[in-house]
């Protein structure tokens, strides 16, 4: 099963890509770290693409998305997880990575972007700040067997 867990930075995708990647025993996969298959960009991508692919009915595999333009990777049959968080919780969220500090041109940057995913398609919205990870990961088990 190919998981795709697409949102804003610090929506908390990471944290559920782990939960859903441990019931799944699955692979995570985070951004451009498809990168790392090839030398070359498109080479990298054309391995990237195919190994989505068998994902879909194969072995898991958890996609973790932070831009846009990477949903385009996705194959049909991709289960597609939108996570979202309010602005205030994502700038609190990004302030601890930065060790208290938001630089005003970053809070401009995450104001700017919030909402960048809402229009997408997706089979599941999922609350990043009060969502429950273990009642998702029981529905993704009846919608296929991990």
């Amino acid at each position: 099963m190919l998981i795709a867990i697409f949102g804003e930075n610090c929506s908390g995708k990471s944290t559920l890509a782990d939960q859903i990647g441990k019931a799944a025993g699955a692979e995570i996969v985070s951004g451009k770290d498809y990168l790392r298959m090839a030398k070359s960009e498109s080479e990298a991508e054309l391995l990237f693409r195919k190994k989505l692919e068998g994902a879909v009915t194969g072995e898991n595999l958890v996609y973790v998305i932070s831009e846009p333009q990477q949903i385009r990777f996705l194959p049909d049959g991709a289960v597609r997880i939108l996570v979202q968080a309010d602005l205030e919780t994502i700038r609190e969220r990004f302030r601890a990575r930065m060790h208290g500090n938001l630089p005003e041109p970053v809070a401009r940057m995450l104001e700017a972007k919030h909402g960048i995913f809402d229009k997408e398609k997706a089979d599941y919205r999922y609350d990043g700040v009060k969502g429950d990870a273990a009642l998702l990961c029981a529905e993704l088990l009846r919608r296929r067997s991990f």
